[in-house]
C-alpha cells in the first residue's frame, strides 16, 4: 500500500488521510472521516494481513474530490471522497465502469435523477450542482420537483426525520407526506427498523423492549417534503411546493459495507 502516494494524492485536494490497522474486533476495516486536534481527516483501517491496495483512480482538486479504489483479489471498490459544503465524506460508487471522479458523481444520482436532469437541464456543467432545474440536493439526499403532486392536509407531517436507517444523523423536514411503503418500527438499538412481525416476536422474547423508545416509520415509501430541510452538517435548503424525495445509489455500490460514515 503506497501510504506516502495517497498522502500526497489527499494534501493535492487539501485533505489529510492515515491508514492504519484495525486493533480489535469493534475497530471496524473500511473508511471513515474522523477529527483531531487539527481537524477532520479520512481514516483509511485495514485488518492485519488483509491484501488490499488503495489508490487514487482520479483527482479533481479545483472540486476537492478524488475517486479511490480499494483492490482486493476478487473485486474492485470504489470510493467518491470530497468535500460538500462543510466537511469532508467518502461515499461508496456503484458501476463497474466509473473511472473519473464526473463519472462517480453521476452514478450516485439515481435513475429517476438522471432521467429528470436529461429532460430539464441543458448546460452540462449545471447538471452536478447542488441545485438546479431537475432537482435539489442535500447530502446523499434528492429533491425532485412533484407540482402535479394533490396531498391530503391531514396525513402531512410536520418536523419530520428522512434517514438512510444505518443509524446516521436524520435530515429533518418541515412537511413531509408519505404514501405507500412498509410500517416499521425504529429505535436507537434497531436503526435499520423492524417490520410489525419483528417488533411483536420482539417483545414477546424481550417485553422491556418496549420501552428502546421507538418511532413508527415507513421502509420504500414514496416520500414528498416541501418547506425547509436541515441537517447540521450541510446548509438549510427551502423547497417551493412538494418534492418528491430520492436517496443516493451509495446502498448500490459492493463497497458500502466498508464506508463507517459519511454525513
Amino acid at each position: 500500500m503506497e501510504s506516502k502516494l495517497l498522502e500526497t494524492m489527499f494534501g493535492r485536494m487539501g485533505a489529510r488521510v492515515a491508514i492504519r490497522e484495525t486493533i480489535s474486533e469493534r475497530d471496524r476495516a473500511g473508511i471513515n472521516i474522523r477529527s483531531d486536534k487539527h481537524g477532520e481527516f479520512f481514516d483509511i483501517r485495514v485488518r492485519p494481513n488483509e491484501e488490499v491496495k488503495y489508490e487514487v483512480v482520479d483527482l479533481q482538486p479545483r472540486l476537492k474530490h478524488l475517486l479511490l479504489m480499494a483492490r482486493r483479489e476478487n473485486r474492485k471498490d470504489k470510493f467518491l471522497c470530497g468535500h460538500d459544503e462543510r466537511h469532508w465524506f467518502v461515499c461508496a460508487v456503484p458501476g463497474d465502469s466509473v473511472t473519473n471522479v464526473v463519472k462517480a458523481m453521476e452514478a450516485l444520482q439515481p435513475e429517476e435523477v438522471r432521467s429528470a436532469v436529461r429532460r430539464r437541464v441543458k448546460r452540462i456543467k449545471k447538471r452536478l450542482r447542488r441545485r438546479n432545474e431537475a432537482f435539489v440536493r442535500q447530502g446523499e439526499w434528492f429533491f425532485i420537483p412533484a407540482p402535479e403532486l394533490i396531498v391530503n392536509p391531514k396525513l402531512v407531517l410536520k418536523n419530520e426525520p428522512i434517514s438512510r436507517g444505518n443509524g446516521s444523523k436524520s435530515h429533518m423536514c418541515q412537511f413531509l407526506y408519505r404514501t405507500g411503503g412498509d410500517l416499521v418500527y425504529v429505535s436507537t438499538s434497531r436503526p435499520r427498523g423492524l417490520t410489525v412481525g419483528e417488533y411483536r416476536l420482539l417483545l414477546k422474547s424481550n417485553p422491556g423492549a418496549k420501552d428502546w423508545g421507538w418511532t413508527e416509520m415507513r421502509r420504500n415509501a414514496l416520500a414528498y417534503v416541501s418547506g425547509r430541510v436541515w441537517h447540521p452538517d450541510h446548509k438549510t435548503i427551502v423547497l417551493d411546493g412538494w418534492h418528491r424525495v430520492l436517496m443516493n445509489t451509495e446502498g448500490l455500490a459492493p463497497g458500502a459495507s466498508g464506508v463507517v460514515f459519511l454525513d
